[in-house]
């Protein structure tokens, strides 16, 4: 079992920037796979970022390219979403999400349903 704590949300006009973070608990987070998703009223959990067990693996949605970054400290049992000139757009809950390790050091999983543990979110609005 592993427990998911996502911190760092607010409210900010577009252009700004926020750094979310999810903390894991348990000694084995270097063994996970860790995903960053969104979900807007109305709309689809959709995956922003992912990081493999390998942190030179990563997944970014295109809207996010060159905009977020996802990385992971291991002995912090932390993952991170750096998140620059934000839109409007980007606007929604942010989930942390963990996938147990199953064999790809390489796999950055982008879909919901790949991943075993969820965070209660944290709201991200951001005003035009």
């Amino acid at each position: 079992q592993v427990q998911l704590v996502e911190s760092g949300g607010g409210f900010l006009e577009a252009g700004g920037s926020l750094r979310l973070s999810c903390v894991a608990s348990g000694r084995t987070f270097s063994s996970y796979a860790m995903g960053w998703f969104r979900q807007a009223p109305g709309k689809e959990r959709d995956c922003v970022a992912a990081i493999s067990l390998n942190p030179g693996n990563t997944y970014y949605t295109d809207s996010v390219k060159g905009r977020f970054t996802i990385s992971r400290d291991n002995a912090k049992n932390t993952v991170y979403l750096q998140m620059n000139n934000l839109k409007p757009e980007d606007t929604a809950v942010y989930y942390c999400a963990a996938r147990m390790g199953r064999g790809g050091r390489n796999y950055a999983p982008n879909k919901s349903y790949e991943y075993d543990y969820w965070g209660q979110g944290t709201q991200v609005t951001v005003s035009s």
